[in-house]
């Protein structure tokens, strides 16, 4: 028996070995205990699975022809081709076992084993008939096509063969439209975690494609903890070292920027909301910063722009027809001119009725007009008619508009009839209605009317204490030299500014009076305040100087700070470039789970006689003075430790803010200095974070 008609036999006796072990692997695959050995066999499928597709399909095109040398080739190309795919198939039904579910596995898997079978059919009955060969063939070629089309979506994602086809365009979410987790969370997930948490590849048992799956968790527990960062598994895996096995996402994967990981952070810090608008969150929270610097304030319109030479036209010496802002379809009204006014050029507006999403009408005659023009402006948004005479009967016609937000009718006298005619009008988010000649009774049922309105009735100012503004205070730079010139001023020259130097809050007795500029000559915090005879006193305005000091010889850091937060690492506190207020801005240090540990070797010559530490401050972030502050002089003699002094933790959140921690130095000379800034290990109960790691952020060393 000549040698390749052996190697054909055991070829064609596997085929239906593949052919048995692939039906019993499909059908009774989850009831059996794969070994180790072969779960890596089944973790081959991706290598091996682009040999038999190339082989299969070129035997496809040579058994169409008519050459008999080319089927004869073709024919020994799919006994081989067949065997491969056999062996693929088998390794992807092992690797199913592992973590894959769904719809798209299930055709991945049976087009697979369909797949072989075709191959298997058309070798041992190509002979039957043309008519038969072409038509297996051609069904091969499909199933092949399809089963790797379902084999991308699993580890690549859904429609990922045509993805290229579709727009590339971003959806354009304005900020009063944007949820916290649809449009900020979602979208972080959907691009670095869902292609391997989803119908098909539920890895971890943890599916994130639905809302259901997220909230449910995973193997090894729920995915977030409401306000709890550091029990939240999703905090954890993503600010693991890249190189731990468990940090999410995993190393060969896209990794989650500096962004996203802040994003996900605030989210889970401010409650996990799935449900959540943007504009309900607080405006001094993180999570509402991060959100406002991503989407627009501009809302976003998907009506048709009306044309330019229609715009210009309708634009006169009493009448300014503008978008909102550039580039928007929606355009705004504004009239101008008593005298002028005709109510007959109203209805020129009708030419752009569906563009126009604001109308100004503010003091034009409109006692005797018909507003039911108004009725077939389907998205104007915001009506001014104060002082327009207008009375309720003429609102009758707002009615039918159904987006519109805004209405202001102040400087109107109404009878109590427009309560009835306003209670119409239940789309009112903000109602103004400033000198109206309502009684409070009145003003009470319109409350309770339109309930989910603001509604402003103006007030007399009878009897009521003012607050000041606070005072103004200019200087130069915040880091200075030798000295600088500390100016303040208040727009009321008769009002008294107070002061302070020593970060203690001004009163309007003991604290000096400012009359002259100050001349500082070291690192300083400036409390002010205003008052004045019949007003409150102003708020505090306060600002943190710093004056330069000495450069020492050389220092090293004992622990790296934080990868996001590195900035130019040591050099930094000694660069004399103070930081922004903004705790990513690439000027700070910033330690969470290593205290910053710092020696400082001085030049032989320098006698420092104080230090400070500049620092940041923002609980919103969870960036508090440190827990502890140590410090140690050396020489050659060794170490000698201050004592310490207690640092002043945050009571509450407030506004982002410099702050600086003084201490003087010991009198005798010495050689070096160490620091060691301990972060606070746990938020306080009253944080929204509490229990959660905090932060230390400093940007400066200053030794005087």
């Amino acid at each position: 028996m000549p040698k390749v008609s052996r190697i054909n036999s055991i070829l064609e006796s596997l085929l239906f070995f593949w052919l048995g072990l692939a039906f019993i692997l499909s059908i009774a695959g989850d009831s059996l205990q794969i070994p180790a050995a072969l779960q890596v066999l089944g973790r081959t499928h991706p290598l091996l699975l682009h040999f038999p597709i190339v082989l299969l399909l070129m035997a496809v095109i040579l058994l169409w022809l008519q050459d008999e040398r080319l089927k004869k080739a073709g024919a020994q190309i799919l006994l081989l081709g067949a065997n491969l795919t056999g062996i693929t198939v088998v390794a992807g039904l092992i690797l199913a076992s592992e973590d894959y579910e769904g719809d798209a596995l299930g055709w991945h898997q049976w087009l697979g084993v369909g797949s072989l079978f075709l191959a298997v059919l058309i070798y041992f009955f190509r002979e039957k008939s043309t008519v038969f060969l072409r038509a297996t063939s051609a069904t091969l070629a499909v199933s092949i096509i399809l089963t790797g089309h379902f084999g991308a979506n699993l580890t690549h994602g859904e429609d990922f063969l045509l993805a290229p086809l579709r727009s590339n365009e971003l959806e354009l979410v304005a900020l009063e439209n944007a949820e916290v987790f649809q449009h900020l969370v979602q979208p972080i997930l959907e691009a670095k975690c869902i292609a391997c948490h989803k119908e098909g590849k539920i890895k971890g048992e943890l599916r994130m494609d639905q809302l259901a799956g997220l909230q449910k968790g995973g193997k090894n527990g729920p995915l977030v903890i409401p306000g709890d960062m550091e029990k939240s598994l999703l905090i954890q895996r993503i600010n693991l070292p890249k190189d731990e096995k468990e940090h999410m996402p995993p190393k060969n994967k896209a990794q989650l920027t500096d962004e996203e990981i802040e994003i996900l952070e605030a989210w889970v810090a401010a409650g996990a909301s799935f449900d959540q608008k943007v504009t309900e969150l607080k405006s001094q929270e993180v999570l509402f910063q991060l959100a406002s610097n991503k989407f627009s304030n501009q809302k976003v319109y998907t009506f048709d722009p009306a044309s330019e030479s229609e715009i210009k036209k309708l634009n006169n010496y009493f009448r300014k027809v503008n978008p909102v802002y550039p580039g928007s379809p929606a355009l705004e009204v504004a009239y101008y001119g008593i005298s002028t006014f005709d109510p007959a050029s109203l209805k020129d507006l009708k030419k752009v009725k569906e563009q126009v999403v604001k109308l100004n009408l503010n003091r034009m005659p409109l006692a005797e007009v018909d507003l039911g023009f108004l009725k077939d402006f389907s998205n104007l948004e915001e009506l001014q008619l104060n002082f327009t005479g207008v009375s309720s009967t003429q609102l009758s016609s707002l009615e039918k508009l159904e987006n519109l937000q805004n209405l202001a009718l102040s400087g109107n006298q109404f009878s109590g009839q427009v309560v009835k005619d306003l209670s119409k009008l239940q789309q009112i988010r903000k109602l103004f209605l400033w000198n109206s000649g309502l009684s409070d009774l009145e003003k009470e049922e319109l409350k309770k009317a339109i309930p989910n309105a603001r509604i402003g009735f103006g007030f007399d100012g009878k009897g009521v204490i003012y607050a000041l503004n606070s005072p103004k205070i200019e200087f130069d730079k915040v880091l200075f030299q030798d000295s600088i010139e500390l100016v303040i001023s208040h727009p009321i020259r008769t009002a008294e500014i107070r002061y302070t130097l020593d970060g203690s809050e001004p009163d309007s007795i003991q604290s000096p009076v400012y009359s002259n500029p100050i001349w500082l000559k070291k690192t300083t915090q400036i409390r002010t305040k205003a008052f004045a005879a019949e007003w409150n006193g102003s708020p505090t305005v306060s600002t943190l100087l710093f004056k330069e000091g000495i450069k020492p010889q050389s220092y090293k850091l004992a622990y790296e700070p934080h990868t996001r937060y590195s900035a130019k690492g040591a050099s930094t506190l000694f660069d004399g470039i103070k930081g922004k207020t903004n705790h990513g801005s690439g000027d700070w240090l910033g330690f969470t789970d290593t205290p910053l540990e710092i020696e400082i070797f001085l030049e032989k010559d320098s006698k420092p006689k104080t230090m400070d530490l500049s620092i940041l401050i923002n609980e919103g972030a969870y960036i508090f003075p440190p827990e502890t502050v140590e410090i140690w002089t050396g020489d050659q003699s060794g170490w000698q430790k201050i004592p310490e002094t207690p640092t002043q933790s945050s009571s509450k959140l407030e506004e982002k803010r410099f702050g600086v921690l003084s201490y003087s130095l010991p009198e005798p000379s010495f050689e070096k200095l160490k620091i060691r800034l301990k972060p606070i290990s746990k938020l306080p109960a009253w944080h929204p974070g509490a229990g959660a790691k905090g932060w230390v952020f400093v940007d400066e060393i200053i030794l005087n």
